[in-house]
């Protein structure tokens, strides 16, 4: 006789305990989330259902009847973080923060909940991290005590749904996303399972009653945001809070935002009372001096649709071990690579490849953009010939391989920055359009037009040792 075959309800399935995917057979890697031995028997399989029509909660209506004071937008009280936003937060948005461990992510968000908060608009601050009590102490620190700011520390997900009941804030604070877990889901906290879970209910909250969510979330080692990816996808706004631990400057970009560009950049400076907007950080990033210094130049980098002023600083000294240094801080290792072969083989400047070369940014400010080649170039150029470069200069422009200067993108921008703060004199690639009345702009084609800037020993061989230095060796 045959074998009686098992129904689908005696058959078992199989689900992992990290992601919640399910597979009717045991495997010992999940494909969902790439974890291993995180598959486990549950149950009968999975039963095929359909889901029928049923009663709407709102009737559709043409779009020119929707109403859209609803979403207008409500200033935080941070204008940085608003110009990021686009205007502010709008109800019912859910905005995801993520950033590197002591970037200030907590301190900024805590400013925001005393600053949003007043008669109408209560804030509910929920930390899943720390204590209340901690978070009380940072409150006193940078002055941020409402009678509206309410403080809760829960690591459960009903628990903070609970909070949401009894408060009725219109705006919540969630610090971190990664930390709160439901007791409905298996796993840990911080897995993929619990993160949509936690994301989702808070979601739903929000839109349901019209209330603004900021989300902490944390980062990976390679920086992209934890948890599985359908959590960007959910969420409405998503920044990135960027910034060196040992630097004073904080940085805010919008990754995502429904409300708002993209391209905007919130400038914050971290120092011990707190974090505090910059509307005018280009000063963090100079050195004023009243005597030229060689091996120094400026340029004008945009970050967004903001235009900052930095400087660029190189040195070049004489080797002594066979393989030269190249140290680089705030500048990419390939661009000033390249600029050093350029200078060498199209500049005609000997002797780069025998000394060690350091080159770095002030103030913690990082230039990845081509348009920081030429000020690269030109301070590399300085440095070895140790000659400065004539006061109130700023360049702008790419660099090619074959020497040429390339325009850039928002050049008359960038201009009008560097006029507002004094500078008078400007290298610039061909055809930069309008320029500031009073500054005299000189263009180049290529890099023997902008070390011409120098004078004329710099395009020739650079300082050679001193024979007391040869003798030493």
């Amino acid at each position: 006789m045959a074998a009686r075959t098992k129904s689908a309800k005696d058959r078992p399935s199989y689900r992992c305990t990290e992601c919640g995917w399910t597979t009717a057979k045991w495997l010992g890697r999940c494909p969902e989330c790439q974890a291993w031995g995180t598959v486990e028997e549950f149950g009968g399989a999975p039963a095929v259902r359909t889901t029928a029509a049923g009663r709407v909660s709102t009737a559709a209506l043409p779009i020119g009847q929707v109403d859209s004071r609803t979403a207008t937008a409500r200033s935080t009280g941070v204008g940085e973080l608003d110009r990021v936003l686009g205007g502010g937060l709008v109800p019912g948005a859910v905005v995801l923060l993520a950033g590197e461990p002591g970037v200030g992510k907590s301190t900024l968000l805590l400013d925001v909940a005393a600053k949003a908060a007043n008669d109408d608009h209560r804030t509910l601050y929920v930390t899943a991290e720390e204590s209340a009590s901690q978070v009380r102490l940072r409150a006193d620190r940078i002055k941020a005590i409402n009678d509206h700011l309410y403080l809760a520390a829960e690591t459960d997900l009903s628990a903070v749904l609970a909070h949401l009941d009894e408060v009725k804030p219109s705006l919540l604070i969630l610090d971190s996303v990664q930390t709160v877990a439901s007791p409905e889901i298996d796993g840990a906290p911080g897995g993929m399972a619990q993160v949509r879970e936690v994301a989702g209910a808070l979601i739903r909250a929000s839109k349901e009653r019209g209330m603004a969510t900021l989300l902490v979330g944390h980062v990976t080692k390679d920086g992209a945001i934890a948890g599985p990816r359908l959590l960007e996808h959910l969420v409405d706004v998503v920044l990135s809070f960027e910034g060196d631990r040992h630097a004073r400057l904080r940085l805010v970009r919008g990754v995502k935002n429904r409300y708002g560009a993209t391209d905007e950049v919130g400038c914050f400076e971290l120092h011990d009372e707190g974090i505090t907007g910059l509307a005018d950080p280009s000063g963090l990033f100079l050195t004023r001096r009243d005597v030229a210094v060689p091996g120094t130049c400026l340029t004008v980098t945009l970050e967004g649709k903001r235009p900052l002023v930095a400087e660029v600083q190189a040195l070049t000294v004489d080797s002594q071990i066979p393989s030269p240094r190249r140290t680089t801080s705030g500048l990419e290792t390939s661009r000033v690579s390249m600029m050093l072969a350029v200078l060498e083989q199209r500049g005609r400047i000997s002797a780069l490849g025998k000394r060690d070369i350091y080159s770095a940014t002030v103030g913690g400010v990082k230039l990845t953009e081509p348009a920081a080649d030429l000020a690269v170039a030109l301070a590399l150029a300085s440095a070895a010939s140790d000659t400065p470069l004539p006061k109130n200069l700023v360049a702008i422009g790419e660099v090619g391989l074959a020497g040429e200067v390339r325009r850039v993108t928002g050049v008359q921008r960038r201009l009008a920055e560097a006029h507002r703060l004094g500078f008078t004199h400007a290298l610039v690639p061909t055809d930069p359009g309008r320029v500031p009345a009073g500054m005299k702009v000189t263009e180049v084609a290529d890099m023997g037009d902008a070390l011409r800037v120098l004078p004329r020993r710099s395009r020739q061989e650079a300082p050679q040792p001193r024979q007391e230095d040869n003798a030493r060796r």
